[in-house]
Formats: structure tokens, C-alpha cells, sequence
């Protein structure tokens, strides 16, 4: 069996066979045998990375909101495609939506909304958006909602 020096080794020489080792460690409660500090990292990192994407579909999502409901100008034109990428985003985040990173979302909302308010006024030169979001996050996920 696999030994901690060795797994510790392994992860540096080969990632995916240390990741099977490390699931077949905990799968057998063989954590004394685990590179903890590797394993941690790679957990840090899972999370984060889940975090930007489900962000960078939010705020995708709100973008295309924003478009839809405020460039009146271009409203004509480009509604069909504002509403199939708001369809598109929100099918990709309720797939990979959990619990807590719908707290997660909940909780950066706002902030999430002012970078997307910020792009949508770099691209259009609106100035009629609102300060604050004017979508719950239940109206964002909501496959059918539209403003």
C-alpha cells in the first residue's frame, strides 16, 4: 500500500493517479496514510473555483436581464438573444447549484450585481440602471422569469 511519503511523491509526479490513491485512502478510513496538506489545498482550491463559476453565470445572467429591460435601443434587436443566453446561464448554474453555494450567491448578491452593472454601462452608456439589484435571487434562477 501506498505510504505518505510516497503519496506525497505521487502528487507531485503524477496528479490524477494521486487523487485516485487519495479517494481509495479515504474510501478505506485509512487517514493516517493521507497527504493532508496537498489534499487541503486541492479542497481550497475546488472551492473557489466552483465559487468564480457559479458568480461568473450569475453574473452573466444579470447582465442579459439588465440588456433585455434597460437598452431600449437595442431591445428590438437583440431581446431573442438576451433571453436564450439568460435560459442558457441559468440551466448551467441550477446544474450545478448546491445549498451552500446558494448562500454563497445569496450573501454576494449586491456585489456580484455592480460588477455586472458596471460592464453593462461600460457597453451601453446607460445611466438609468439601479443602484441596487432590482432581481431576488429566486427570480434569477427561475427558468421562466423575465422583468
Amino acid at each position: 500500500m501506498t505510504t505518505y511519503i510516497d503519496i506525497r511523491t505521487l502528487y507531485e509526479s503524477d496528479y490524477l493517479q494521486w487523487l485516485e490513491e487519495t479517494v481509495n485512502l479515504l474510501k478505506s478510513r485509512q487517514l493516517n496514510k493521507l497527504d493532508y496538506d496537498n489534499l487541503i489545498e486541492e479542497l481550497e482550491a475546488l472551492g473557489r473555483t466552483e465559487k468564480r463559476a457559479i458568480t461568473s453565470l450569475l453574473e452573466q445572467i444579470i447582465r442579459h436581464l439588465l440588456l433585455d429591460q434597460y437598452w431600449t435601443v437595442e431591445h428590438e434587436f437583440n431581446a431573442n438573444h438576451w433571453e436564450a443566453e439568460i435560459i442558457s446561464f441559468r440551466n448551467q448554474l441550477n446544474k450545478c447549484l448546491t445549498t451552500n453555494l446558494y448562500k454563497y450567491l445569496q450573501n454576494n448578491l449586491e456585489s456580484i450585481y455592480d460588477d455586472a452593472k458596471d460592464y453593462i454601462k461600460a457597453k451601453t452608456k446607460l445611466n438609468n440602471l439601479p443602484d441596487i439589484c432590482p432581481y431576488t435571487l429566486n427570480q434569477l434562477l427561475d427558468k421562466t422569469w423575465l422583468p
